[in-house]
């Protein structure tokens, strides 16, 4: 966007990243996207399609699933927004970080961390869930990798708390 433009200065955006508070000076309708990986340095958060049919963006803001590609900087002041990065906690992986390491449900990357979050939010909903469910929770993000099927079992074994230490 162009700063010279009226009404398209850059504005100052508070909102909480990975449990720490942030204040950053952004373009309204950047993406969130970019806002982190190029304003926080968060880049664990990729971009596959942008366009937000493929989930490889996906990060969790208060609490709800959301393609960061299509939500504008604006739109998360005042948010608490999880990435991948924040998942681990005092250098330990997440469970479903672990399993899917264990599983081999990570091949080229792009998609992963989008995939791991949108398992979180699964997981935080259902517990438990079923093949279907897992399924049916992950129909947002796309892999082109791994066929889905070392996926859904790292999911499943994290739903089980079967990830070694």
């Amino acid at each position: 966007m162009n700063p010279r433009l009226p009404g398209r200065a850059k504005q100052e955006i508070s909102l909480t990243v990975n449990g720490v508070a942030r204040t950053i000076h952004a373009y309204p309708m950047a993406r969130l996207l970019d806002v982190l990986r190029e304003e926080l340095d968060l880049t664990g958060t990729k971009e596959g399609c942008g366009e937000g049919e493929c989930g490889s963006c996906s990060v969790l803001i208060d609490g709800v699933l959301v393609n960061s590609c299509l939500v504008p900087a604006l739109q998360a002041i005042g948010a608490s927004i999880v990435t991948i990065e924040g998942l681990a906690n005092d250098n330990r992986l997440h469970p479903l970080q672990k399993a899917f390491l264990e599983c081999g449900a990570a091949q080229c990357g792009i998609c992963t961390p989008g995939m791991i979050l949108a398992s979180v939010h699964l997981l935080e909903k259902t517990p438990q869930p079923s093949l279907e469910e897992i399924r049916e929770g992950l129909s947002g993000n796309l892999c082109r990798c791994t066929g889905y099927s070392q996926i859904f079992e790292a999911v499943a074994k994290a739903s089980r708390s079967e990830v070694s230490d």
